[in-house]
């Protein structure tokens, strides 16, 4: 049996107890919201981060299609790790167990394959945990970083996509991807009720499912 971690991004005016996580939202921190979305990472720049600007991680969910821009230059082995994963099918019928409006949303744990709540958040890839790639990119709207537990250096499957400005975070999680489109649907994602009615912070359970996967390449 696999050890259980519970990879947690830890939130500003977060309370961490025992049992879990509980968060207080601050309304401060709702941003970033709205009908228009740019990627945060454009033009020139780009170049810095990516040698394959065309290539897309694809999301197909149950309220629509996001598509990333991978970062391998910075992160190469977080990319290869969600590629393969993904080209793997290892992410097909989870789904977006925690969702906090005004920060992200974090799915890619095969634990809510499952029908058990209780231990959504708790499951990685059974293999290898992947060394901190931490680097200069800013946690802001759009961003794909990675989740991991209180050791660094413990990332496996589980993902996040800020839905608004998340500085904190910067150089303690590893960015490795942005949204270039579907915000729209990562905001409809964030905003789903939840459906457990326990403390770790809003899970929208299968209203929140990923059908599948994959990687467009260029």
């Amino acid at each position: 049996m696999n050890k259980k971690f519970n990879h947690t991004i830890t939130l500003a005016a977060a309370i961490v107890l025992a049992a879990g996580v509980t968060f207080i939202t601050n309304a401060a921190t709702i941003m970033g919201t709205g009908p228009t979305y740019k990627p945060p990472i454009t033009g020139t720049k780009l170049d810095q981060y990516t040698s394959h600007p065309k290539r897309r991680l694809v999301i197909v969910t149950k309220q629509g299609t996001i598509k990333l821009q991978l970062f391998e230059k910075v992160a190469p082995n977080h990319v290869a790790n969600i590629i393969n994963l993904a080209n793997t099918h290892f992410y097909d019928s989870t789904y977006f167990h925690r969702v906090i409006p005004g920060f992200m949303i974090q799915g890619g744990d095969p634990n809510t394959k499952d029908n058990d709540y209780s231990n959504d958040g708790t499951g990685n890839n059974g293999t290898n945990r992947l060394m901190a790639e931490f680097n200069e990119i800013h946690h802001s709207r759009g961003i794909l970083s990675m989740a991991r537990t209180n050791d660094p250096n413990s990332a496996s499957c589980q993902f996040f996509i800020c839905v608004a400005d998340a500085g904190f975070l910067d150089k303690q999680y590893t960015v490795f991807g942005q949204v270039t489109d579907g915000m729209d649907v990562v905001d409809k994602i964030v905003n789903l009720p939840d459906v457990t009615g326990k403390p770790q912070g809003t899970n929208p359970g299968r209203a929140a499912e990923v059908y599948k996967m994959y990687v467009e390449n260029d």
